[in-house]
């Protein structure tokens, strides 16, 4: 098989899985909650309520397309893509899987593995920004241009801190790449074990990126009536809330790759099982660490209350940085003691 056919086979196959997780984690979502405030949740549309996002996506396809007559309309259009596109991009660089072997030729379970993928997950991430801005300032609306305001305002202080928490992993790693991490990790303690502090801290500014309760000031209701995408419909709408759980599926990743250990699990070589049925489970291993960390992410939204904006500030700026900036020299005095680094 020619390399170029089986990374476009992973592509549909990553890109199919990522909107049916999307798709389902709203499902999950009012499950969730049903459960919490003990009720029953969507139980109308099909067995158990299974085919309730698919009616919901029929329904946001098929109601009117509304474009205010005082916007503008092709930033108007452009916000919901953007912010599609970026949330798909970040999946490109993790690993989700083993190799995998065809034939005589061994390929990565992995679209692309940058020696720099950690800049690149990054990078996507900062261009997020961009679409919820351009969507709130095109709806020429006040309570628009507020929620893509705190929105911005809210990713850019949380990116100081989560950079600083991955600057302590990338020392004790030495690499950038999310598949050398991943393996790195097989041999030895997830990273969660040497960089507590550190996952805690990128944890809650997952949070406050994916702009989920209790960092959801950007679409807050009681304040903002809808947020950035007051005056959005039908798909456009669509998208702005799509793009929310696909970064909340690419956030779980993550934090399962750099923390983790990836789709590595204990005792994995112990089995006797190796080749490709190995790299299946790892498979099945990682998405069940990402099942995880999504109901954390849900768990999380009907449990705690959502913060005054003082206080998401506060917390990003006063509380998360000086703790990033002190993991970061007690990571370096921990490696100096050992004697990593000179």
């Amino acid at each position: 098989m020619e390399p170029i056919i089986f990374k476009a086979i992973v592509v549909g196959l990553i890109f199919s899985i990522t909107l049916l997780v999307a798709t389902y984690s709203t499902y999950a979502e009012r499950k969730v909650s049903a459960l919490m405030q003990d009720r029953v949740g969507p139980n109308r549309a099909g067995p158990f309520g299974l085919l309730q996002p698919i009616a919901d996506a029929v329904k946001m396809f098929m109601k009117e397309e509304l474009i205010p007559s005082v916007s503008n309309r092709w930033l108007f259009v452009l916000g919901p893509c953007i912010s599609m596109l970026t949330a798909l991009m970040a999946g490109v660089v993790i690993p989700w899987g083993g190799p995998i072997t065809i034939g005589e030729q061994t390929f990565d379970f992995q679209i692309v593995d940058l020696n720099v993928g950690i800049l690149f997950l990054f990078g996507v991430a900062s261009l997020g920004v961009y679409g919820i801005m351009i969507g709130g300032w095109a709806s020429n609306n006040k309570f628009s241009l507020l929620g893509a305001i705190r929105a911005s305002s809210q990713m850019i202080s949380y990116e100081i801190a989560m950079g600083l928490a991955i600057i302590a992993l990338v020392m004790t790693t030495g690499t950038l790449s999310l598949k050398e991490i991943v393996n790195q990790q097989d041999a030895a303690y997830c990273n969660f074990v040497y960089q507590p502090l550190g996952c805690l801290i990128f944890i809650i500014c997952a949070f406050a990126e994916t702009n989920r309760a209790p960092f959801d000031l950007a679409e807050c209701e009681t304040e903002l009536i809808g947020g950035y995408h007051t005056e959005y419909s039908s798909m456009k709408l669509g998208f702005y809330l799509f793009a929310e759980y696909i970064n909340m599926f690419i956030s779980s990743a993550v934090i399962a790759c750099f923390y983790f250990g990836g789709y590595n699990f204990p005792f994995q070589h112990s089995l006797g099982i190796d080749g490709n049925w190995l790299s299946i489970i790892q498979f099945f291993v990682l998405f069940g660490k990402i099942v995880f960390f999504i109901f954390f992410f849900m768990w999380v939204r009907w449990t705690i209350p959502r913060f005054r904006y003082d206080q998401l500030m506060n917390l990003g700026w006063k509380g998360l940085l000086p703790l990033a900036i002190a993991n970061i020299f007690v990571t370096g005095i921990v490696m100096w003691v050992n004697g990593d680094i000179n």
